[in-house]
């Protein structure tokens, strides 16, 4: 595996599902894969479990990990082409990117989206520099558009969590909430792509005009009407993102409800099938959720958590076992 960005990328659902068990049961089996690797961990934006989880899951394999803030003591880095650095950017991206390439033998990466050029995010831009210009295998840790790491560990989570009892497919609803401020499409984004490829009923649900990009929503049925969404729901993914601009590309980024209806809270949960509450965290009470509902026990966001560093471990053990071909693909 030259890339991970995509579900794709996993290969076949179930056996990676059977990998992240074994990983689970001794994440210390493997630690001779890592012996003399190391892997660059790069953030241009802020992390808490990404950050941890995947540094956990190196060590766990044994590799050295070394960790970049770029806006906390590297230069600060330019990412367009063409243009004249008379500013405050000292270094190009397209010098530092092989520089960085020198020193590792995984890079991972997490670049969020700008949320102002629905071209340049969606084009993925800056870790696509990463791919072509580096040498070396890349691990997305949230980009412009995905977050397959988090989208994993909630694959995780719903199969360990699932009734092994029914008969039918859990249903598995993805239900748009309220934010203070606009967020960028990753996380929806990924969740949808993993549950479109996994043996779910998977619903969608949001107010109009947060539509999300086709290519992600894939087969899913999309409803407008969340508490017609929400019937017989076995899991519920409470997410905020930002208008995607596909109907309209100007509204791309933009706030266009804050309506607080869409709030998860106890009266939501009990349209459900007694569903698991899930959401990525960090997250807003009192927006995205209500107290009771984050706290009772059927919330799954610290059983979420915790499984981040089993998908990171399960991603790391891959491209270290994969043989690399000399050029890497794009998202």
């Amino acid at each position: 595996m030259r890339t991970f960005f995509n579900v794709a990328d996993i290969g076949d659902l179930n056996q990676a599902l059977h990998e992240a068990e074994e990983v689970k049961r001794n994440r210390f089996a493997y630690r001779s894969l890592g012996e003399n690797k190391t892997l660059l961990m790069i953030f241009f934006n802020n992390s808490l479990r990404t950050r941890l989880s995947t540094q956990k899951a190196a060590m766990n394999l044994g590799m050295n990990v070394i960790v970049l803030d770029v806006n906390a003591g590297a230069w600060k880095l330019e990412t367009e082409r063409g243009v004249i650095m008379d500013g405050d950017k000292s270094e190009h991206l397209l010098e530092a990117i092989p520089v960085m390439g020198c020193y590792c033998d995984i890079i991972a990466v997490r670049s969020f989206a700008g949320l102002e050029d629905r071209d340049f995010d969606y084009a993925e831009t800056i870790v696509n520099q990463f791919v072509k210009y580096s040498g070396k295998p890349v691990v997305a840790m949230e980009t412009a558009t995905v977050h397959p790491l988090q989208a994993f560990a909630d694959l995780i989570t719903i199969s360990e969590h699932r009734d092994p009892a029914a008969s039918a497919r859990p249903k598995v609803v993805l239900t748009w909430a309220p934010h203070c401020r606009a967020l960028p499409q990753a996380v929806p984004n990924s969740f949808a792509q993993w549950m479109n490829a996994a043996d779910v009923d998977f619903v969608i649900t949001h107010p109009e005009g947060y539509e999300l990009d086709p290519k992600f929503v894939g087969n899913a049925r999309v409803e407008y009407d969340q508490r017609k969404a929400l019937e017989g729901a076995d899991f519920v993914y409470a997410k905020n993102w930002s208008c995607p601009g596909v109907k309209n590309k100007a509204d791309y980024g933009q706030i266009l409800s804050q309506d607080r209806s869409w709030t998860i809270d106890s009266e939501h949960m009990s349209w459900t099938h007694n569903a698991y509450f899930m959401h990525c965290l960090p997250v807003r009470r009192g927006l995205i959720v209500t107290d009771d509902v984050i706290e009772s026990s059927r919330s799954l966001v610290i059983p979420e958590a915790a499984n981040r560093e089993i998908s990171a471990q399960v991603v790391l053990k891959r491209v270290l076992t994969s043989p690399y071909p000399s050029e890497g693909g794009e998202l």
